[in-house]
């Protein structure tokens, strides 16, 4: 019988939840956040950072409390109830199914800006099938595929940063430091939230890289370490990125808001530096694609081993390549969505799932530490208590600050789901299937 194979360690962990964060993707959505914002993106970006680490640390805690694949919906399941995890299982497939739709369709994008006259369904199924091809290889070549890949997106976004700067420098009106892009007169906290719950889909590396703790060495050890580097590095970017960019171009014109980017390449760097960026942004959501097509897939495999989803297809694994290849492939059919579908409405899918998934996660410690096993002093209180409090009540908030249509979509999966998890459990007079934990290991 075939097995995952732990062939993970710390520092791949982290590589793989960086790399599918996209570092680079600060700059692609630069400048839906300016406006949403009303030029606050670093603020923004922080306001996410904060809620992110706070979840980061619930799943961190959780992650050592069951070293197994599944993540939240894991999580959840044993430490609240069955039926429940379930529905954050079926929360989180929103953001695992359609995350890789919403990466290649972003590059879709840009490749489509640059090279008009190639239909953009050419390169959207380019990015499909490369993706699927490496992940049934296996992590090891996916890895490695990451890590070239991670390397030159990050030398691209240092030159970027770095031209920003001499852009600045060259002005001497435009002072290099300064607190205007994290709070100015007459700011809305309503809008940078708003634009912080749009910022999080950038930090959903640190949960994705949950869903590989079987494949991880040591994970009670490794996992909390990942999820907490992945948040911190990827908030540092983020909010370092988008203030020196913010501070170059503090204008919020732009003659196309979902390529604000481009625009600003070629100003700082002239049309050299805009074909240069425009490779960089392209590999980047190719290696993002990868670690989300990967991390989708274990959601599926544990759904499936645990009979939860029909076992015979989302439980198997290749005897050949140790990896969900049906998961993989199902992943790369969703994806084909994106044929019909925008950016738009594919974000607001993975928003909500998201959301909702977090706040179930900090719920979780809650149940698990201070009501489960009854850990009492100050430390426990803060710990187990206090800061899982604290990430569902601003989870809460940038899940409210989504717009209509994000709470829409995602209430009317949750209500399939429901349904399914009715016929599943017989009117829910019985839990659903689920494998003991020594079997999972």
């Amino acid at each position: 019988m075939a097995h995952l194979k732990r062939t993970l360690s710390l520092g791949t962990l982290v590589i793989f939840g960086v790399g599918l964060m996209t570092p680079i993707i600060v700059l692609g959505t630069f400048g839906i956040l300016a406006q949403s914002s009303d030029g606050h993106v670093p603020m923004a970006y922080l306001a996410a950072l904060v809620a992110m680490l706070l979840t980061a640390i619930s799943y961190a805690h959780m992650a050592k409390a069951f070293p197994v694949s599944g993540s939240s919906y894991t999580y959840v399941r044993k430490a609240i109830d069955a039926r429940l995890g379930f529905m954050t299982g079926w929360a989180i497939l929103l953001d695992y199914l359609f995350l890789p739709m919403a990466i290649w369709l972003i590059g879709t994008a840009y490749l489509n800006s640059a090279f008009p006259a190639v239909p953009p369904f050419i390169w959207l199924l380019a990015f499909i099938a490369l993706t699927t091809v490496i992940n049934i290889l296996g992590l090891k070549i996916a890895t490695a595929v990451n890590v070239l890949l991670l390397l030159v997106q990050v030398l691209i976004l240092a030159a970027f940063i770095a031209l920003c700067i001499h852009y600045t420098l060259g002005d001497p009106s435009r002072p290099l430091f300064t607190l205007t892009p994290f709070a100015s007169g007459g700011v809305q906290w309503s809008m940078i939230m708003s634009g912080a719950a749009i910022a999080c889909y950038s930090y959903l590396g640190f949960d994705a890289v949950s869903t590989l703790t079987e494949e991880t060495h040591d994970p009670e050890r490794n996992m909390p370490r990942a999820i907490l580097w992945v948040t911190l590095i990827g908030g540092l970017i983020f909010v370092g990125t988008s203030y020196v960019v913010q501070v170059a171009q503090p204008s919020l014109q732009f003659a196309n808001v979902d390529s604000a980017a481009y625009e600003i390449a070629k100003n700082i760097g002239g049309d050299v530096f805009v074909s240069i960026f425009l490779i960089g942004l392209v590999i980047g959501q190719f290696t993002s694609g990868i670690a989300a097509q990967a991390s989708g897939s274990r959601l599926l495999y544990v759904l499936g081993r645990d009979s939860v989803l029909p076992k015979g297809f989302f439980g198997y694994l290749s005897p050949r390549f140790g990896t969900p290849v049906g998961c993989i492939l199902l992943s790369a059919v969703v994806a084909l969505l994106a044929l019909k579908m925008d950016v738009t409405t594919s974000t607001s899918f993975i928003n909500f799932g998201a959301f909702l998934t977090f706040i179930l996660v900090n719920l979780s410690v809650i149940f698990h530490y201070w009501i489960g096993q009854k850990r009492r002093g100050l430390k426990a209180l803060v710990l187990y208590v206090l800061l899982p409090l604290a990430g569902m009540a601003a989870d809460l908030w940038l899940m409210f600050s989504l717009d209509a249509n994000a709470v829409e979509l995602g209430l009317s999966w949750l209500a399939i789901g429901f349904v399914y998890l009715t016929y599943l459990t017989g009117g829910l007079r019985r839990q659903p299937p689920e494998l003991t934990l020594e079997d999972a290991i």
